[in-house]
């Protein structure tokens, strides 16, 4: 039985003497930052100035550079992300996208109809 329960997640199943089982947007964005995480020449996920100056004094967020939504049974994801340098951008991409839509429909048995990425910028190894 899906039900939207609020603008915060989604109840995917509830049942008297068992309970209720919620998966919050918060939950798929940490999801689909791990995924976006995996893939071969992705650096890191780009954050906004508060995440980044948050990072700096210890307190860490995996899911800054990620906003997701989940209406009905549909999730869309909005992903911002630094990339290697050397790595063809739209193939990186495309796997990106595959990757996060995949993992976050086998987890969750949602939906996602959208990933969409943003490239902040791209990083380029220092040798030393």
């Amino acid at each position: 039985m899906e039900k939207e329960l609020d603008r915060t997640g989604i109840l995917l199943q509830s049942e008297e003497e068992k309970g209720a089982v919620l998966i919050t947007d918060n939950c798929i964005g940490m999801i689909a930052a791990l995924a976006a995480t995996e893939v071969e020449g992705v650096y890191s996920l780009a954050g906004n100035l508060t995440n980044e100056l948050m990072s700096k004094v210890g307190v860490k967020n995996p899911t800054n550079g990620v906003k997701s939504v989940v209406e009905e049974s549909n999730v869309k994801v909005d992903i911002s992300l630094y990339l290697e340098y050397g790595y063809n951008i739209p193939s990186t991409c495309q796997q990106v996208q595959t990757k996060v839509k995949t993992t976050i429909e086998s987890m969750t048995g949602l939906e996602c109809s959208e990933v969409n990425l943003r490239i902040s910028g791209i990083h380029v190894k220092k040798d030393n």
